[in-house]
């Protein structure tokens, strides 16, 4: 393999250098990460950093190549370099800050504390976006959760489980459970500013919970649940998804003590092979698709509404899962999310 040779900007005449300054400094600005860009374009990664700092500076026209001198820069390349991967890189933990996501106020901080450089909250959230950066929601994570354990179950233990699938033409569901309440709502409503809104409801709390799964085909299968989902409930729900099955059934499911109840396992070795239990990695839920219809359920349909009644809100949840039921087209899009997609249809 050749070694990449890097570009000489010094041999780029006026013209082509700005251009190329320009070219890189939007690519960064529209997410992408500054050392990748600088890769592509083949250029120092410290060069890189130092037309982010010359943009941010004096704007589009400080990239301007014949451009000399200037007042000094209270943010150069280096400090540029060492902001954009602390943010990108580090959790604010490792910082000894008491919160794990970053604000603007705790950047502010580190830049003060470091560079001696006092910014407003809204100036470092303009320096942010100039390195690519964005606020965004993150996507928690249990930290008992073991990343090489969910990279074999992607790449191996699933993978496997198919191929047995399809041996046997089994049909692979995910199951879940979950409790609802009443007094849970999701959404936003207007109005006037300074003022919360109220949305009144029955002060009596109740609720119950469900199990289903779900299989890439687009298949849902649901049960409601009085009291608690112990084993003796999951395995009237394992009855239920045989019901009627032509084939046999792979469900996967997570370590819950009622999946793995003794006689759970005694139920599945009376079935001849029917029914297969396989278990997700630990601390593990982004890997399962069923988790979209609680977040369907919760935060499109219950959560939208006043409950004045356990009986009412129970009929909301099923008319909501039946419509799930009818629109499988619906049901599979719970398999194409980045986490899920790993078990979409072949």
């Amino acid at each position: 393999m050749k070694k990449r040779r890097d570009t000489d900007a010094r041999s780029l005449g006026r013209e082509a250098l700005t251009q190329l300054r320009q070219r890189a400094v939007a690519q960064v600005q529209a997410g992408e990460s500054p050392e990748v860009v600088a890769a592509a374009i083949g250029i120092n990664r410290t060069t890189i950093y130092d037309w982010l700092s010359l943009y941010r500076h004096g704007g589009k026209a400080a990239l301007d190549a014949k451009r000399r001198g200037g007042r000094r820069r209270k943010l150069d390349g280096a400090a540029m370099r060492w902001i954009y991967r602390t943010v990108a890189t580090k959790n604010p933990l490792q910082l000894h800050f008491p919160f794990a996501l970053w604000t603007c106020d705790m950047i502010g901080a580190l830049i003060r504390q470091r560079f001696g450089v006092e910014l407003s909250r809204s100036s470092v959230g303009r320096l942010l976006e100039q390195l690519g950066l964005s606020a965004q929601r993150p996507l928690w994570r249990a930290y008992q959760q073991n990343p090489v354990e969910v990279e074999r179950w992607r790449k191996q233990t699933y993978p496997k489980i198919q191929a047995e699938a399809r041996a046997c033409r089994a049909e692979i569901y995910f199951g879940d459970e979950a409790g609802v309440r009443s007094d849970y709502h999701a959404g936003t409503t207007w109005a006037p500013q300074g003022r919360t809104p109220i949305v009144s409801s029955t002060g009596a709390r109740f609720g119950f919970n469900l199990i289903s799964a779900v299989s890439a085909r687009g298949l849902l299968r649901f049960m409601v649940v009085e009291g608690k989902v112990g084993a003796r409930t999951f395995i009237e729900f394992l009855k239920r998804l045989l019901h009627g099955a032509d084939h046999p059934i792979f469900l996967i499911v997570d370590g819950h003590p009622s999946h793995r109840a003794k006689a759970v396992t005694e139920f599945i070795a009376t079935l001849d092979g029917r029914l297969r239990l396989f278990f997700l990695p630990g601390y593990s839920p982004e890997l399962n698709p069923d988790e979209f219809v609680w977040n369907s359920l919760k935060n499109q349909a219950l959560g939208r509404r006043a409950h004045h009644s356990k009986d009412e809100m129970k009929r909301a949840a099923i008319s909501h899962l039946r419509f799930l039921q009818k629109t499988p087209a619906k049901v599979q899009t719970f398999f194409q999310a980045p986490y899920t997609a790993y078990a979409a249809a072949a």
